[in-house]
């Protein structure tokens, strides 16, 4: 399966992703990482690793349909089967969403439907969750549409939420198992355990 990823910051998914394809746990081929910001960490990462790296934002191709075109155009030369969102803080446009359809993963610090939807992102997650007392938060991996965070959920991973924990406790806490649950989703694919839209 060959894999193309779309990181702003630092990817910390795709690192896990890309270390898990490395070591043999997953049968697939990280070939492509694209990023809206030309000075992020995934882009680094992805030429030491000898990934094709590209920069390609609404300023860089002339406007957003334009920056959705080339976005599209460099997964499909690449060959890419299935994309992963790994802090992406873009919405993805219609060209990219309509091919490739049911093929976008994304990871969200929530148990969704809970604390999705736009604005919810980053600290912003956590500081709701625990402003309403929630006992557990977690990750949710879903596939990814042209509304947030609204997709079908593929898998979750919790974690509690103590009466005492600050916002900045429950995003260590998620953050933490963010990484292990992309792989294991990934994995799930792969095998066939988890199945996607045909």
């Amino acid at each position: 399966m060959r894999l193309g990823f779309l990181a702003s910051h630092s990817g910390s998914g795709m690192r896990a992703i890309v270390a898990a394809a490395a070591a043999g746990g997953l049968p697939a081929a990280p070939v492509v990482v694209i990023s809206n910001n030309r000075d992020s960490e995934a882009l680094v990462f992805a030429r030491q690793y000898g990934i094709a790296a590209h920069h390609l934002s609404a300023k860089v191709c002339g406007d957003e349909f334009r920056a959705d075109q080339a976005i599209t155009a460099t997964l499909e030369q690449a060959g890419v089967q299935l994309v992963i969102l790994s802090g992406y803080m873009r919405k993805l446009g219609p060209v990219t969403l309509a091919r490739f359809r049911d093929r976008i993963l994304n990871i969200h610090p929530a148990l969704l439907p809970k604390y999705g939807g736009k604005g919810m992102y980053g600290a912003r997650v956590h500081a709701a969750v625990v402003a309403a007392g929630e006992q557990e938060s977690g990750a949710t991996v879903h596939l990814v549409d042209a509304e947030y965070d609204h997709g079908a959920t593929l898998a979750q991973a919790k974690v509690p939420v103590l009466p005492d924990d600050t916002a900045a406790d429950v995003e260590a806490k998620v953050r933490a198992v963010e990484p292990g649950l992309y792989v294991e989703t990934l994995a799930a694919i792969l095998a066939g355990r988890v199945l996607l839209p045909a």
